[in-house]
């Protein structure tokens, strides 16, 4: 494990399309069925980073939250399955079942979308507006593992509230961080 800031992408950054298999429900699914016309959460996670299990529960709390609101969540993991085999399709499916993930749980194992994103780490948040234009690219909040933070997602809610009343959300943003993608 390496501890890895997300790299932030231009705020206007036009979210690539992609199609990915679905291995939770089968399938593919693409950006263009899942996006949503207010606000679309972008996340790159996986099963065996200790950052990602530490927020998993306030992941599922804010999709909840805010999927009734009309805003799209989408998971994406795009680490090596073949050298972290926790990270496999078949465990995917077996963790967004445990953890009762509202939103799609995606496979990215060319690991091109995550290159076309800039993605670094997980977990890894973007958000996109309407337009899908980045206009948030930052932490969910301060908890960390052993830090004693509650995680809230009180940044990601921010930039979301402010979406969805029309405003404009600060570009100064804190990175998040996490374990490095296992790139192959």
């Amino acid at each position: 494990m390496s501890l890895t800031p997300t790299i932030q992408i231009p705020l206007g950054f036009k979210a690539p399309e992609f199609s990915l298999p679905d291995p939770v429900n089968g399938g593919f699914k693409s950006l263009s069925e899942l996006k949503s016309d207010k606000a679309t959460v972008i996340m790159f996670i996986c099963n065996h980073c200790p950052y990602v299990k530490h927020v998993n529960k306030g992941l599922v709390e804010l999709a909840n939250d805010y999927i009734v609101k009309g805003v799209s969540f989408i998971a994406i993991n795009s680490n090596d399955a073949d050298n972290y085999p926790e990270d496999s399709p078949e465990n995917m499916k077996k963790a967004a079942g445990e953890l009762k993930y509202p939103f799609p749980y995606l496979f990215d194992e060319t690991q091109e979308v995550a290159k076309a994103y800039d993605a670094a780490c997980t977990p890894d948040f973007n958000i996109f507006n309407g337009d899908m234009q980045c206009v948030y690219r930052g932490q969910l909040d301060s908890s960390r593992p052993g830090n004693n933070i509650p995680v809230t997602g009180k940044d990601i809610r921010k930039a979301l509230d402010l979406i969805l009343e029309g405003k404009t959300v600060p570009e100064e943003q804190i990175p998040s961080v996490g374990c490095n993608i296992k790139w192959k």
